[in-house]
């Protein structure tokens, strides 16, 4: 028996948005309120631009990215050109959901989400598995 309607449509752009900010609601604080700062850009692939400065060939390698300076590397002197901004591509995560199956989409969107705000705030591996069980 299927668990799922056979009316179910693929999950959309608004709901990765969702359960991302919905992680981001998760953290605790004061990490929390930084990362309500970071802008969150939705696409269901990487742009041509961001695959080929990254020298990768299939868009379903990157299921997110972090683009901006870390805060571990900001200085006041330093005149932003651009805000801090999570990437996250749809078709990838959904590509990586199935070929797992053993996890929510929920969860996926988190792991991927948490491991994008570390390069934000520059943490270790322990900094993430602290907010993260997924990680350990």
């Amino acid at each position: 028996m299927s668990v799922i309607s056979p009316e179910a449509l693929a999950p959309d752009l608004a709901l990765i948005e969702g359960l991302a900010r919905d992680a981001v609601l998760s953290l605790p604080e004061p990490y929390r309120a930084a990362a309500l700062h970071v802008a969150l850009r939705i696409e269901d692939f990487p742009p041509d631009e961001i695959l080929e400065a990254m020298d990768l060939n299939d868009a379903f390698e990157l299921t997110g990215l972090y683009d901006g300076t870390p805060l571990t590397e900001k200085s006041v002197m330093d005149q932003p050109r651009q805000p801090d901004t999570i990437w996250l591509f749809r078709r990838p995560i959904l590509d990586e959901w199935a070929e797992r199956g053993n996890v929510s989409l929920a969860e996926l969107v988190t792991h991927v989400m948490i491991h994008e705000l570390a390069h934000h705030f520059g943490w270790s591996d322990d900094d993430i598995a602290a907010v993260d069980p997924w990680w350990e």
